[in-house]
């Protein structure tokens, strides 16, 4: 049987423009799509609807054609897929999967924490609601048994979802569906067969997975890519300040990406234009040679921006 045609995908939040560590996920997606001859498509990931920034899902699209990322397809927009993940929702809830819970965030604020700073919920809801309570949001069960999974850089891992995240939510309390969720219905809706993404979403696959099986869904190939941090050591990110991908120079800042991806452009290309360095690294890309580690301090990428 031959395997399915590669369909990988870039996934922005609109809560502000592209940054320099948001190119470096881009990059890492677009070159493993078309070095495998494949499709790449563009979803935005608008379902925070209070952290998302007007105007911010147009300009990511123009920043990416600037950069010579060009994407196939329509754009899958999150916030119009609502009557999908409710259907999902339903299937949970209607195997027994999913329960109503009614913790808030400050009943959960002396719970454990993992290792990435997340909650990892004690169970309070699981057998039915407290005497009075009402439900806030819906939460998945999860097994007490170590999920294996491979990722393509990182190599073969395993989290055991009961001790390190508890049963996790997948509609908030606000009603909005929980990004665990929709990525992975709309991972299964856009035929994704290789998720390639920042290293900071690597302890979210377990999660994915899980849902996927509850759901009947195929599972993708996953590969997580460094993170760029500033130079006090945070991820880049519009918390951290920052700044926007430059509108010139794009050639300068892809030649930055690549080599921290593992791919420096050789010297003769130390000069050349965004799209003629995709050609070159598109022919070149290697998903091995990409570092392992999760975080990369690159003061070329990431560039502090200062108050």
């Amino acid at each position: 049987m031959n395997p399915a045609p590669y369909v990988g995908r870039f996934a922005p939040s609109p809560t502000g423009p592209l940054h320099a560590g948001s190119l470096v996920a881009a990059v890492a997606s677009f070159l493993d799509a078309r070095a495998a001859g494949g499709r790449w498509l563009v979803r935005m990931e608008d379902l925070d609807r209070p952290r998302c920034e007007a105007g911010a899902a147009d300009t990511i699209l123009r920043q990416l054609e600037a950069y010579g990322l060009h994407w196939d397809g329509a754009v899958l927009v999150q916030s119009q897929r609502d009557d999908a993940y409710a259907a999902a929702l339903a299937t949970l809830q209607a195997s027994g999967a999913a329960y109503p819970c009614a913790c808030s965030r400050r009943q959960l604020a002396q719970a454990p924490r993992s290792h990435e700073g997340e909650i990892i919920y004690p169970g309070t809801c699981r057998n039915g609601l407290p005497a009075g309570a009402i439900a806030r949001a819906w939460r998945v069960r999860v097994p007490d048994v170590s999920a294996r999974f491979h990722d393509r850089i990182h190599g073969d891992l395993q989290q055991n979802l009961a001790r390190d995240v508890g049963d996790f939510i997948v509609r908030r309390a606000d009603g909005l569906f929980a990004y665990q969720l929709a990525v992975v219905v709309d991972d299964a809706y856009q035929g994704v067969t290789h998720v390639v993404r920042g290293a900071d979403l690597l302890w979210n696959t377990p999660r994915q997975i899980y849902l996927q099986s509850l759901l009947g869904l195929p599972t993708p190939a996953y590969a997580h890519v460094p993170l760029i941090t500033n130079t006090a050591g945070q991820k880049l990110s519009k918390q951290t300040r920052a700044p926007a991908l430059p509108a010139s120079g794009q050639g300068a800042m892809l030649a930055q990406a690549l080599a921290a991806l593992g791919h420096p452009p050789p010297p003769g290309l130390s000069e050349a234009r965004a799209a003629e360095l995709l050609v070159w690294a598109s022919a070149h890309w290697r998903i091995e040679n990409v570092p392992i580690q999760a975080r990369i301090a690159n003061p070329s990428l990431a560039f502090d921006n200062q108050p």
